[in-house]
């Protein structure tokens, strides 16, 4: 892990050994990852990465593991980025700006190739943490282009008063508890005000002095949000996930023409930005 942190905002790990994703957010002294308080899926990479208080899945497949056709197998859970190691390419802090660049390559469940180009940067002045990724088709087939980021929060520091709150939720937002115990998933469209970004909100978090974490996507590329809680223990998270497709199977996406396909050579681009406010 790399510390990575600005004049201002989160202290951050950087893990370089899975595509430079989040491991601790350090806010106040305070470790918002939830560590080991996560469901074990059975998949030693998804287990290291859902530790941590982000981490990528795609580029060719999202959410549980599905089969690849042709009886060639199943995309593995949460698709193939993770475990894959990052190239850093800079490093550096800047008048109290921190930024990182770095590449990596990916293999594909399907045999293909893809490159991960990511940048994060740390605002001094605000404290914001902004992420810009592109994902280029390195291969020689097309792969539908899918993505979802996993910001998971430790949930043994909410109370009661912790609400979920964005324009793309009902009546603009609710406690963070939603739905019947011991937790529950749920996926919208990301719509709010300053298209192309929507934003969310969860708080405030008296662990960290009352703060309120706030979450802005941009909604060409991820234009929904899913949601997702677990109190089972020895769970205890809840994830706030921008997500580049509805909640449903690959086929049922299939059939209503939404696997859109990256073409050999062409990318595209994603981007997220948190602060705590």
């Amino acid at each position: 892990m790399i510390e990575f942190k600005g004049l201002s905002g989160p202290s951050l790990t950087l893990d370089q050994s899975s595509v430079l994703d989040i491991g601790a957010c350090i806010v106040d002294g305070v470790d918002l990852a939830p560590g080991r308080a996560i469901p074990d899926d059975g998949d030693p990479r998804i287990d290291h990465s859902l530790e941590g208080f982000l981490f990528t899945c795609g580029p060719d497949h999202i959410r549980h593991p599905e089969p690849v056709g042709e009886g060639r197998g199943t995309y593995p859970l949460h698709g193939s980025f993770s475990s894959h190691p990052a190239e850093i390419l800079s490093f550096e802090t800047v008048e109290g700006n921190a930024e990182a660049r770095a590449v990596v390559s990916v293999r594909l469940a399907d045999g293909g190739s893809a490159r991960l180009e990511r940048l994060w940067r740390i605002d001094g002045e605000t404290g914001e943490v902004h992420l810009s990724d592109r994902v280029t088709n390195s291969g020689e087939a097309p792969f539908p282009a899918m993505l979802m980021y996993h910001m998971n929060v430790g949930a043994r520091h909410f109370d009661d008063g912790v609400r979920l709150s964005g324009a793309m939720l009902d009546g603009g937002g609710f406690p963070w508890a939603f739905g019947a115990d011991p937790g529950g998933v749920f996926c919208v469209a990301a719509v709010g005000e300053g298209e192309p970004w929507a934003e969310v909100r969860l708080g405030p978090i008296r662990a960290i002095g009352g703060r309120t974490l706030r979450v802005r996507f941009r909604t060409d590329t991820l234009p929904f949000l899913q949601i997702w809680r677990n109190q089972q223990a020895p769970a205890n998270v809840l994830g706030i996930e921008p997500v580049s497709h509805r909640w449903e199977p690959r086929s049922v996406l299939a059939e209503r023409g939404e696997l859109e396909l990256i073409a050999p050579g062409e990318a595209r681009d994603y981007a997220l930005s948190f602060a705590f406010v």
